[in-house]
């Protein structure tokens, strides 16, 4: 299983690449006036408008920094509006997520996956973890990575 790998502050974070669609420098996005903090802007991509959310605000808080590094990472995502979990009778979505020190990949096999310790509420996109000689690395399940009535219109805006 490969996946990409980001960073968010000092954290290692990764996403599965069977998700991901491209990678693209870090664009200059349309800005959205009232729209909340972690979404960072829309950008165009094939004559589909795609919303850009701001993994590092997502997930600490803090706007991901305009580093080198920083790419949008275009991903399929795939969830029912209702329920917010992937069903196959569901169209795919296209979402773009900004983050810092995207750069590397990492091959590992599905039985290399340890289950999250713990579960958190808040936090329902953090996935399961992967140890290396650096330290743990988070799986980010896309499909989790806003909920509710966010998500709905989130959807629905790229349709």
């Amino acid at each position: 299983m490969l996946l990409l790998l980001f960073h968010v502050g000092q954290e290692r974070y990764a996403l599965e690449s069977e998700r991901v669609v491209q990678v693209f420098p870090n664009l200059l996005l349309k800005e959205i006036h009232h729209a909340p903090d972690y979404i960072s802007g829309l950008f165009n991509y094939q004559g589909q408008i795609i919303p850009v959310l701001d993994l590092s605000h997502l997930i600490q808080g803090k706007s991901c920094p305009n580093l080198l590094s920083t790419r949008i990472i275009l991903v399929k995502n795939q969830v029912n509006q209702i329920n917010q979990v992937p069903e196959q009778s569901n169209p795919v979505h296209l979402l773009g997520l900004r983050a810092e020190r995207v750069t590397t990949t990492l091959d590992v096999s599905k039985n290399d996956l340890k289950e999250k310790a713990i579960s958190i509420d808040a936090a329902p996109y953090l996935g399961k973890i992967i140890t290396d000689d650096q330290g743990m690395i988070q799986l980010i399940q896309i499909e989790h990575l806003l909920s509710g009535v966010s998500s709905i219109a989130l959807l629905k805006a790229t349709e």
